[in-house]
């Protein structure tokens, strides 16, 4: 097949990715672009990679790169990489190559066990208060999970941390679900709108709170950075960038993906009672292995972008310097070569993923998804009556980032 057929099967395939039906099932159309081979031209230039393995090395190489704030001024002022949402995003951690990205890192910090003991504590606590409200509601019929669990927990355990007014909450999660267009596959006029629209605001709230912070710097994460910035910093205002920066990471780390994995969990959960009943009979080994599966089976991120640093051959085919690929994470879980029986959803395999990425940007998150996501599964199946699914959730109208608008369950 000619790179030019190639292309064309690449467009097909992926405007039927974009379609209501390709995202609530994108696994067949996957399926179809993993047969055109490991690496295909993408229908907008750059390459589609849909081998595990190939994904999982080029995450762990150096030859490979973040899209960062010089690459996207090299694509030009009228590009989707220049809007406003994509040029404040370029800043963040995730979006940072060494040595920047070291730098930032260092000062973030990160999950150490002090950290994630007293933050297992508000999340535990939290969830009880949630699933109290959860069974509250059930008793007079169907609940949606998604809003009055999966959206609440991520805010209130980042929320506390960060010491941001309860009050704030709310906001916060909806400009989260509005900045991540900046971030998608392929972004229309209107999303990239939307999400320079909330980054805007995010940025306002977040240097606001960098400010008041100064004024009474305690022993909260933001009062930290501050110090440290200070220390790294000697001009006042970069070092209040920097700190708004990491917090706003942070928020949107804690959020969007993670409140994606707890619904998806619980849709998997629901959806089969036999799950339920394995989970239930023996949590201190299925909690966590249900967790990784999730992870492998459909991840919050189905695609993780990269560009070359050089020019280079992957799979036999000429990548030159700068060209991206687009590392088709939820079709390489799903790559025979790495799981036999991939469609499956089996707890009891051992779940390669890539979900938290690889190399340097490997999710500085990690432990507090995995945290959440094993607190509410044991928590749900020792806790609560079994649940049904009462109908198929509607999905967001996404490709790279997954999330369910809705999850509505009742009593079994």
């Amino acid at each position: 097949m000619t790179p030019s057929s190639d292309r064309r099967a690449a467009v097909a395939l992926i405007s039927r990715l974009r379609t209501a039906q390709g995202q609530d099932d994108p696994f067949s159309i996957y399926e179809e672009l993993r047969s055109k081979g490991a690496v295909i031209p993408a229908p907008w230039g750059g390459f589609l990679v849909t081998s595990f393995d190939l994904c999982d090395q080029i995450l762990r190489s150096g030859a490979w790169l973040e899209p960062d704030k010089r690459w996207r001024e090299r694509q030009g002022p009228r590009t989707r990489w220049n809007a406003p949402s994509s040029r404040e995003i370029s800043s963040t951690l995730p979006a940072l190559n060494p040595p920047d990205h070291t730098r930032v890192r260092r000062a973030a910090g990160t999950f150490d066990r002090g950290t994630i003991e007293q933050l297992g504590r508000t999340v535990t606590r939290t969830t009880d208060d949630l699933l109290d409200s959860l069974a509250d509601r059930l008793r007079d019929g169907e609940a949606d999970f998604a809003a009055l669990v999966s959206e609440q927990l991520p805010i209130a355990t980042i929320g506390n941390w960060l010491e941001l007014p309860a009050a704030d909450w709310p906001r916060l999660r909806e400009l989260t679900h509005e900045q991540v267009y900046t971030q998608e596959l392929l972004p229309s006029a209107s999303q990239l709108a939307r999400s320079d629209v909330a980054m805007a605001e995010l940025r306002g709230y977040f240097l606001d709170l960098v400010s008041e912070r100064r004024t009474r710097l305690g022993e909260d994460p933001v009062s930290r950075w501050i110090t440290t910035w200070d220390s790294l910093e000697p001009d006042r205002e970069k070092a209040d960038e920097a700190v708004y920066l990491l917090a706003l990471f942070v928020l949107l780390a804690a959020l969007e993906t993670t409140s994606t994995l707890l619904s998806t969990m619980t849709l998997l959960l629901v959806e089969d009672p036999a799950r339920w009943d394995l989970v239930a009979a023996d949590p201190d080994a299925l909690v966590p292995a249900f967790v990784e599966e999730t992870l492998r089976y459909d991840p919050p991120s189905h695609v993780i972008s990269r560009v070359a640093a050089g020019d280079c051959l992957l799979e036999g085919v000429e990548i030159r310097t700068d060209d991206m690929v687009h590392l088709m994470v939820g079709a390489a879980h799903r790559d025979p070569a790495r799981h036999p029986r991939p469609e499956r959803f089996d707890p009891h395999r051992k779940a390669a993923h890539l979900a938290f990425s690889g190399g340097i940007h490997y999710c500085l998150g990690a432990p507090l998804a995995r945290l959440e996501a094993q607190t509410l599964l044991r928590q749900l199946v020792g806790r609560l009556p079994r649940l049904t699914l009462v109908r198929r959730p509607t999905m967001a109208p996404r490709v790279a980032f997954r999330r369910l608008l809705n999850l509505d369950v009742a009593l079994a």
